[in-house]
């Protein structure tokens, strides 16, 4: 293997400072992609769709749990997929391994939930093995095939106005490597962070960076923005999406 050459210090830092130029650019370019994606149009979900969860069934409403925004990855643990009946495809795990806590998504009234064709009791016991966390229900019709996610994975954004849902982004293939982290769902999402420094949509819900963060174990005893659910629907109103 043919290694870069040894350098000094200051060489090593004269370098790093020319690379951060560019890594500067790429962390500015996301920022302006995550703004477009906030502006892109919806469209309505008019179709019933069923999920079996621990509880029973469930429809898409319900996987929002009272939030909303919704994001939803469609992971191939099913009848004839490499693993089965083990375990989820290795992609796929890969994926789960890496979500962040969901609480710090939850504070920013948004729901993470993993899709699969396995049964519910299937679920559990590779949940409970390797030690995933975010909700994961059976599909039970053809979601998959309606929201591009039939053949391969992929993350489906969503967002809930009183018991309409629209579909708002979509990402798959080399896109879900970059998903994981809170930061990454966050930008995939209709709201985005919700903080002071992104370029928003008029009136949507901004708050300063850092202030809102918080220990996993402890969102529950933080109490909430003043007006949250009024800024939102504001916002959301707006900024209509398209029929």
């Amino acid at each position: 293997m043919k290694t870069p050459p040894v350098v000094s210090p200051a060489e090593w830092e004269t370098e790093r400072q020319r690379l951060l130029v560019k890594e500067k650019q790429l962390t500015r370019a996301r920022d302006a992609l995550a703004a477009e994606r906030r502006r892109m149009p919806w469209h309505a979900v008019e179709k019933a769709y069923e999920f079996e969860g621990p509880d029973g069934t469930m429809s898409l409403l319900d996987l929002f749990e009272g939030r909303r925004q919704l994001i939803v990855y469609r992971a191939f643990f099913d009848p004839g997929v490499f693993g089965w009946p083990e375990h989820p495809c290795r992609g796929c795990s890969m994926v789960a391994d890496q979500v962040a806590h969901v609480a710090h998504l939850n504070a920013r009234d948004t729901t993470l939930a993993f899709v699969s064709r396995a049964t519910q009791p299937d679920i559990a016991r590779v949940k409970a093995r390797m030690g995933w966390e975010m909700p994961w229900y059976t599909l039970t019709d053809g979601f998959d095939a309606d929201f591009g996610v039939s053949e391969w994975h992929g993350t489906n954004a969503f967002f809930r106005s009183g018991d309409r849902v629209f579909r708002t982004f979509f990402i798959n293939n080399r896109g879900d490597e970059a998903l994981g982290g809170t930061w990454s769902y966050l930008d995939m999402t209709a709201l985005g962070r919700q903080e002071e420094w992104e370029d928003l949509p008029e009136g949507y819900p901004q708050t300063p960076p850092y202030e809102w963060w918080n220990w996993h174990d402890e969102y529950a005893a933080q109490k909430p923005s003043d007006g949250w659910d009024e800024q939102v629907a504001r916002g959301v109103e707006s900024f209509r999406p398209t029929a």
